[in-house]
């Protein structure tokens, strides 16, 4: 494999959701470690799955992984880390300062900041301060969706940047003391990022062409951030063995369109190409096989008949008839969120209902998968760029009079980085709010970055509250609003393989906690409704039924399947 070879010491794997980054981290960390190297693998997604792939049950400490000698691996919790970083700033103070004083403090390190900065702490420190990773060769990281990485990664910058122009000496965390003291570790993080002795991005993709478009976004904005040291991995390609099947040649002939129209961006980076695999890479067996230079065929064992699904239209009328309200697509990335979003919202504007179309997912593409746009269909984005500067003039605004300094103060605290949070968040209340009169059909994020967005709601509340802004009666509606079924129907998209299932299932059980219950579960590009008979196909094929068995009888009320489509949905 030509990424490989001469490594630097730093690794990050990036990509759209569903890509492989996951797999192909795992097995390159397994592959270092076999050659005799110390290798920490650290996952910085909030839906981290590598417990499940390397068969060990992991922690936010290095663990040495089951079997297999030199390799540890470690989680990156958020909110463990929101945790640690409130008692590390409050606990020195109690029994000091009176109650009162300490009650506050723990009010102000309850928001969506500290949950940020403190996640953020925790990646800076693995990847600058030499002391949290001596004693390993190589770091490997694994990371959340293109969207919340490309934030992760520009967050040196923007936080050194923050505290080296402060003038108050105050933030949305309080004191600037705590910051300054990790201005360095920070300066350090921007440095060895660009460092292409030290970092290279292995930037991971499928032989399709929105995952080779956000991969090609991504590398420009990372090249932006000085990140040069970038290499392609195309995960998964098909290639039909045999030719009388039609699903079979038109998945490869897809393919090799995609590749053939790979944007210029991309095509001058060095490449490397995984064919892709009877056996999903779950576990150490398949971890190992990953990078085979074939995909091996193997027969699945106790072959399972696969259950049918419900009737999609059915939930399509439903929501006809209601003629309002909202429908979240949710899940693990790369399941197709976007494609069944747009498919719905295309279905209801065809019935002549008014119908919004949007994202909260900054690399979502909901645009092109809406393909032509019916006249009463509106396609929108969160855009946090937008939502940002609204925000600012918004609370601006609201402040009403403030003489020099208190508007000196309020602006320095609006240039936090963290305020993006709070942005998007107060436009997703805004969208669901404003969900009264027309139907609003939202494909979310990548299920960690969405979980943490409804997780933070009562903090984000306390926080709108405490501004005092306009749109307060938006955010404390939603989490009322989200909860009704009547009004918000929520579906948990997911694939017919073991880990998008099992994620999947984790982020039913937060909605549960949240009082949020699914409207039903979507299996996307299922293989199981199709007459394959190529051999690798067959075999996925079979496997699939495992799996859409568990989703009818563990998980889902209503479990619609959707079969893989040669054009798309």
């Amino acid at each position: 494999m030509e990424f490989l070879s001469q490594l630097p010491r730093v690794l990050f794997f990036t990509g759209k959701g569903g890509v492989g980054k996951t797999s192909t981290a795992c097995a390159t960390a397994m592959h270092q470690a076999a050659s005799g190297e110390r290798v920490l693998l650290v996952s910085t997604d909030p839906a981290s799955n590598i417990d499940e792939v390397l068969e060990t049950k992991l922690s936010g400490s290095p663990t040495a992984v089951n079997h297999v000698e030199n390799l540890f691996a470690l989680n990156i919790d958020p909110r463990a880390a929101a945790a640690a970083y409130r008692a590390k700033a409050i606990d020195p103070y109690r029994g000091v300062l009176p109650d009162a004083v300490v009650d506050n403090m723990e009010e102000q390190l309850s928001g969506a900041c500290t949950l940020e900065i403190a996640a953020f702490d925790a990646f800076t420190e693995l990847l600058a301060d030499d002391k949290a990773t001596e004693g390993f060769d190589r770091v490997i990281f694994d990371t959340a969706p293109t969207g919340h990485t490309l934030r992760l990664l520009s967050l040196p910058k923007a936080w050194t940047g923050f505290v080296d122009d402060n003038s108050t000496g105050t933030s949305c965390l309080g004191p600037l003391a705590a910051l300054e003291k990790q201005t360095a570790l920070y300066a350090r993080a921007v440095e060895l990022l660009a460092n292409e002795s030290h970092t290279r991005l292995v930037l991971v993709t499928r032989p399709d062409q929105a995952a080779l478009k956000e991969a090609a976004r991504s590398s420009s904005e990372l090249l932006e951030l000085g990140i040069t040291n970038q290499h392609l991995v195309i995960n998964g390609l098909f290639e039909a063995t045999d030719l009388s099947d039609p699903i079979a040649v038109a998945l490869a002939k897809r393919s090799s369109a995609a590749l053939a129209e790979m944007p210029a961006q991309l095509s001058q980076l060095p490449q490397t190409t995984i064919p892709m695999k009877a056996n999903p890479p779950v576990g150490l067996q398949g971890l190992a096989e990953f990078f085979n230079s074939e995909g091996s065929v193997l027969p699945a064992s106790d072959e399972i008949a696969a259950p049918e699904g419900d009737d999609l239209n059915t939930l399509v009328e439903e929501l006809a008839q209601s003629g309002r309200g909202v429908v979240m697509t949710m899940g693990k990335g790369g399941v197709g969120k976007t494609s069944v979003a747009a498919m719905l919202a295309r279905q209801l504007a065809k019935k002549g209902l008014p119908v919004t179309l949007t994202t909260t997912d900054p690399a979502a593409h909901v645009q092109d998968a809406a393909g032509e746009v019916p006249a009463n269909l509106l396609v929108e984005r969160i855009d946090p760029v937008a939502e940002i500067e609204r925000y600012k003039n918004d609370v601006i605004r609201d402040a009403g009079e403030l003489d020099a300094d208190g508007l000196a103060l309020l602006e320095e605290d609006l240039r936090s980085p963290c305020i993006e949070e709070i942005a998007v968040f107060q436009a997703f209340a805004r969208t669901v709010y404003q969900a009264d009169n027309r139907i609003t059909v939202i494909d979310t994020a990548p299920t960690g970055h969405t979980i943490l967005l409804l997780d933070a709601a009562q903090s984000y509340h306390r926080e709108v509250l405490k501004r005092g802004d306009a749109h307060s009666d938006e955010v404390s509606g939603l989490l009322p609003r989200l909860r009704d079924p009547s009004f918000t129907r929520l579906l948990i998209c997911t694939l017919p393989e073991a880990t998008p299932v099992h994620e999947a299932a984790d982020l039913q059980e937060d909605l549960a906690r949240a009082e949020i219950k699914p409207a039903g579960w979507v299996v996307n590009q299922a293989l199981a409704p199709l007459g394959v008979t190529d051999p690798l196909l067959v075999t996925r094929k079979q496997r699939e039924a495992k799996y859409l068995k568990e989703v009818r009888e563990q998980h889902a009320e209503n479990m619609y399947v959707i079969p893989w489509q040669a054009e798309g949905l």
